[in-house]
């Protein structure tokens, strides 16, 4: 209760304040009392101006030396997944990767449960009943936040966070957090925010008095007072403002992809092979890279560590180049926004020559990992391009699942990225099943063209090499580039199409 000064039925009530005054100083007279009472508004508005401080609320420690030691936040979480088809131990394996993808975000998983179902509730996910269940469970734990196994409908999470009383999100909310955090480059950045941008449009609510905004006057019509209507709601602001900033995106998007379609064009008009690295996320695609090329790429053991692509040459035993490129990571339910949205970069796979579809050997379902990447595939059309599988981390693999995974798969290769075990093999399978050139030649190349021997190495696949008097002896598989510079240094007969 605030302090007050008044009278009230001939009593006079003052302030602990005014008392320890009134004790120092004594008011000998009733018009002494008058001139030490202050106004009442006076009064109310030094009050609403004042700030007032709670004893006991501080979470701050009494020794700053110690802020080192002090324990982050982090968001405590419960699970909940719905499980329609396959068996429980699908149904488990899904929600033991939500953990993980939760993990990764930066929270502390408390729970994690899954109701049977034919198909998801339209209203709430789990059901009205189940709902509460699940409400019980978060207060019990303390959860500050519930993680749908699925992607929820603006319905839907409206319902089920009017329940649970805690903030609610998917699965789809939570990789694109995820990719928020790891995107690195420029072009990574804008991908992640159109992702997130798409996603959010439709699932906007208003609060309270932002729903709507008043106009009248001129701008309700001329009509003046009596007639005015609804004008712009909050809402709708910020959903012009999201559309505006998506056609942004899209055109930098855009833009940057020009460079790419270049380096790309460029590679293919030296007629350079193109091996693409694809795969389940955290499957040891950059260790893979890493151990082919000496690229030095990010290696952590955290699902979609890298995020950003990125293209190394290599050679074939025989010596013949062809570029590496390692791709974001794939995952179950895939949100569609960051397929459309990565569309440029995954556009590296689809225009491959051959993909190195790398499955992580000891993950308890490999086999699903393979097909939730083939349905990514599907996608953007790369379902059409030779595959190589590699059954990587051997080292920590079952024998067992490998050998279940190699009978299932009949153009596979056991490797570590790690210890090096298979690499060798592997790059036997490359140069094998590398498109070979068109374009078989034998020239003598004089040796003041010694730039072209240098091209033919570089560019083209060497099958001799020998000097004599006149020049440098080569018979190799060209591109058609270089192929037209050494037509004038070989033997017509010789020249084999």
């Amino acid at each position: 209760m605030r302090p007050s000064t008044g009278r009230r039925r001939g009593i006079s009530v003052f302030s602990s304040t005014e008392m320890k005054l009134m004790q120092s100083n004594p008011i000998k007279s009733e018009a002494d009392l008058d001139e030490f009472e202050p106004a009442t508004g006076d009064l109310e508005l030094a009050e609403r101006q004042a700030l007032r401080r709670v004893v006991g609320l501080s979470t701050e420690l009494e020794d700053v030396t110690e802020v080192e030691y002090r324990k982050l936040r982090l968001e405590r979480v419960v699970l909940v997944g719905v499980w329609t088809t396959g068996t429980v131990a699908d149904a488990e394996n899904s929600l033991q990767e939500l953990k993980l993808l939760a993990e990764t975000a930066g929270s502390q998983v408390l729970e994690g449960v899954i109701q049977r179902r034919q198909k998801p509730d339209p209203g709430t996910y789990i059901g009205s009943g189940k709902a509460r269940e699940l409400a019980d469970i978060v207060k019990s734990t303390g959860a500050d936040t519930v993680i749908a196994d699925g992607e929820l409908t603006p319905g839907q999470l409206r319902q089920l966070e009017e329940i649970v009383k805690v903030k609610v999100i998917d699965r789809t909310a939570l990789i694109l957090d995820i990719f928020a955090q790891h995107a690195r480059s420029r072009e990574g950045r804008a991908q992640v925010e159109l992702a997130q941008l798409n996603y959010l449009l439709p699932r906007l609510r208003g609060w309270g008095g932002n729903l709507s905004r008043q106009v009248g006057g001129r701008a309700a019509g001329g009509v003046g007072i009596g007639g005015r209507g609804p004008g712009e709601t909050k809402i709708e602001l910020d959903r012009r403002r999201i559309r505006t900033r998506i056609a942004k995106l899209n055109r930098q998007l855009a833009e940057m992809s020009k460079a790419r379609d270049t380096m790309r064009a460029r590679r293919q008009a030296r007629e350079v092979p193109a091996v693409a690295i694809a795969g389940y996320t955290n499957a040891g695609k950059s260790s893979l890279l890493n151990r082919l090329t000496g690229a030095g790429v990010l290696v952590e053991d955290a699902l979609f560590a890298t995020l950003d692509p990125t293209v190394r040459r290599s050679r074939t035993p025989d010596g013949r180049l062809f570029t590496l490129a390692d791709t974001v990571g794939f995952v179950r339910h895939l949100p569609h926004q960051l397929v459309e949205a990565f569309r440029s970069t995954l556009e590296e796979v689809a225009d491959a020559d051959l993909i190195l579809h790398v499955v992580d050997g000891s993950h308890p379902d490999p086999e699903s990992q393979l097909t939730a990447v083939r349905e990514v595939f599907a996608e953007i059309e790369a379902d059409k391009v030779p595959e190589i599988v590699v059954i990587n981390k051997a080292d920590a693999a079952d024998p067992l699942v490998i050998q279940r995974i190699q009978n299932r798969e009949k153009h596979s290769v056991v490797v570590s990225a790690r210890s090096g075990e298979g690499i060798g093999e592997l790059m036997a399978i490359i140069e094998r099943d590398l498109p070979r050139l068109d374009h078989e030649i034998r020239a003598v190349v004089p040796y003041g063209r010694g730039d072209l021997v240098s091209r033919v190495h570089s560019e083209g696949e060497v099958l001799k090499v020998e000097h004599g008097d006149e020049g440098t002896l080569v018979h190799a598989r060209v591109p058609s580039g270089l192929l037209a510079e050494l037509e004038r240094y070989a033997e017509p007969a010789e020249t084999l199409r």
